[in-house]
C-alpha cells in the first residue's frame, strides 16, 4: 500500500517528466524508419507477469521482427501493478523511458493531457489494413485529445456483478435470478439482501472488489447509478458535495455501518471462495471462480432502481513514449500489435476495442466461464454508453488527497455532507492546478 509521502513524492516525479514532454508539444509523426538492419532494441511496459499473455505478446513480436530487419529485439518489461505507475514514471524523468507502455485509465487523463505520449492517429491510418475506423468512438474517448489517438484501448472490461447463489438460498433469500425477475435488481434491494445473508450466516454481504478502503476510485461502481461525479467535466471543478454524491455516500455508509451488508474497514473477505453473497468487479474476474464449486450467476451493475442503468468500465491502454528512443519504431510495431487479426488473438485476454470484435463468439473466448446468454445480456450492454474510473491531469496527488479527506467516511454515523465538504476543499485547488 502506497503511503502518502510516497505518493506525493510520486507526484512530483510525474509532474517534472511529464511537464518536460508537454514542453516539446505533440510531436507530428515521423517519416518511416531508416534504422539500419538489427539496430532497433523496443522496449514495453506491461503489469502482466501471466506466462501465456506474455507468450502471446512474444509470438506476436517474432512474427513482426521477420519483416523488419531494423528490430534486434522486443521486450516486454513486466512491472509490478502496485508499483506500477510510480516505477513508470520514474523511468520517464530519469530518462530510461519504455518505447511503448501500458496506462491505467485512471492515469489515462494525465499522459494524454501532458503530451508524454505520441500521437497515433496518423500513423495508424496509414498502416494498410488497420480500418482505424473499427475502434469504437466510446471506447476511445478517454484517449483521445483533439481528434487524436494517444493510446490503444486494448482492454475494456465492463462491471458487472457475480452473486453466490448457494450462500443466498442458505440463507434462505432469493437467488440473484429470482431478485432481477421480481423487479428487486437494484442497489437497495441487494444491500437488504446482502444484510440478511450476514445476519444468519456470518457471511459477507455485498464486496466492492479490491475497493479494501484505498482505491476509491472503485466505488464509481456505487455512485455512477445517481449519475454522480467527482468532478466536473473539465476537472477543475470538485463536485463531491453535489447532493447525488451525497446520497451515493450516505447509502454506502448507512450499507456498511447499519445494515452490514458491506464490510467495514479491516474486513477482507474473498467472493471466490465463497466468503460473500455478491461482489462488483471486472467480467476479467470470471476466471475466478472455482470450477465445480459454488453455484453462482452474473448480473448487470445494479442502478439506484430497478429500472435504472449504471454502467461502469475499467480500461487500459498501451501507447507511444514521445521521448522514447525510436517513436517511430514503436508507432509502427503498435500498429502491427494492434491490426485487426492480433486485435483478435489478443481478446482471448482483453475485451477488446473494436466493434467487430464485440460479440458473444468473440467474448466467449476471453471469458470461456460465461455463456453466450450472459455475454449477450450482460457483457455487451454493459460497454454502451458506460463511464469509466474517475481519472484528473494531476492523478496521483488528487486521488491520495480524496482518500485522506474520505477517512472519517469509513465510521458509524458519519456526518457524510460535512465530509463531502471537506473533501472539496482539500482537493480543489489540485484540480483548477
Amino acid at each position: 500500500m502506497r503511503t502518502a509521502r510516497k505518493l506525493a513524492g510520486v507526484a512530483a516525479i510525474a509532474v517534472a517528466a511529464l511537464a518536460l514532454s508537454a514542453c516539446s508539444g505533440s510531436s507530428p509523426t515521423p517519416a518511416k524508419t531508416t534504422a539500419a538492419p538489427n539496430s532497433v532494441s523496443l522496449r514495453m511496459t506491461t503489469w502482466t507477469a501471466n506466462p501465456d499473455q506474455l507468450a502471446l505478446f512474444n509470438k506476436i513480436a517474432d512474427a513482426y521482427k521477420q519483416t523488419h530487419p531494423e528490430i534486434k529485439s522486443i521486450t516486454f518489461d513486466s512491472l509490478p501493478y502496485d508499483d506500477y505507475t510510480s516505477t513508470l514514471t520514474t523511468q520517464i524523468a530519469g530518462g530510461s523511458a519504455p518505447d511503448l507502455a501500458w496506462v491505467l485509465d485512471t492515469d489515462a487523463t494525465d499522459f494524454v493531457q501532458s503530451g508524454v505520449l505520441s500521437p497515433l492517429t496518423d500513423s495508424l491510418k496509414a498502416t494498410k489494413g488497420y480500418d482505424y475506423g473499427d475502434i469504437g468512438s466510446s471506447a476511445a474517448k478517454l484517449w483521445t485529445k483533439d481528434k487524436q489517438l494517444y493510446a490503444y484501448p486494448f482492454s475494456t472490461s465492463p462491471f458487472v456483478v457475480f452473486a453466490n447463489d448457494a450462500l443466498l438460498k442458505k440463507a434462505g433469500e432469493p437467488t440473484s435470478a429470482e431478485l432481477q425477475a421480481q423487479g428487486k435488481w437494484d442497489l437497495k434491494d441487494i444491500a437488504d439482501v446482502a444484510s440478511q445473508v450476514n445476519a444468519k450466516t456470518g457471511q459477507g454481504g455485498l464486496i466492492v472488489n479490491n475497493f479494501n478502503y484505498d482505491d476509491w476510485t472503485l466505488l464509481s461502481t456505487i455512485w455512477n447509478a445517481w449519475g454522480a461525479a467527482p468532478w466536473s467535466a473539465d476537472g477543475s471543478k470538485c463536485t463531491f458535495t453535489s447532493s447525488k454524491m451525497n446520497d451515493a455516500f450516505d447509502f454506502i455508509n448507512k450499507a456498511v455501518f447499519d445494515q452490514n451488508a458491506m464490510p467495514g474497514p479491516g474486513t477482507n473477505l474473498n467472493f471466490f471462495s465463497g466468503g460473500s453473497a455478491f461482489v462488483i468487479t471486472q467480467i476479467s474476474s470470471a476466471n475466478l471462480l472455482p470450477a465445480g464449486g459454488f453455484a453462482w450467476n452474473m448480473l448487470p451493475l445494479p442502478g439506484r432502481t430497478a429500472d435504472s442503468t449504471n454502467h461502469v468500465i475499467g480500461q487500459a491502454g498501451v501507447g507511444v513514449l514521445a521521448k522514447g528512443k525510436n517513436a517511430q519504431e514503436a508507432q509502427d510495431f503498435l500498429a502491427y500489435f494492434t491490426n485487426p487479426s492480433n486485435a483478435k488473438k489478443l481478446a482471448q485476454y482483453f475485451p477488446p476495442p473494436r466493434t467487430s470484435l464485440v460479440n458473444a463468439e468473440t467474448l466467449a473466448a476471453t471469458n470461456p466461464v460465461l455463456s453466450k446468454k450472459q455475454l449477450n445480456d450482460v457483457v455487451i450492454p454493459s460497454l454502451k454508453n458506460a463511464v469509466t474510473r474517475p481519472g484528473h491531469v494531476n492523478q496521483t496527488q488528487v486521488a491520495s488527497e480524496v482518500k485522506t479527506a474520505l477517512t472519517p467516511m469509513w465510521k458509524p454515523n458519519a456526518d457524510v455532507s460535512s465530509i463531502l465538504k471537506n473533501v472539496c476543499s482539500s482537493v480543489q485547488s489540485s484540480l483548477a492546478g
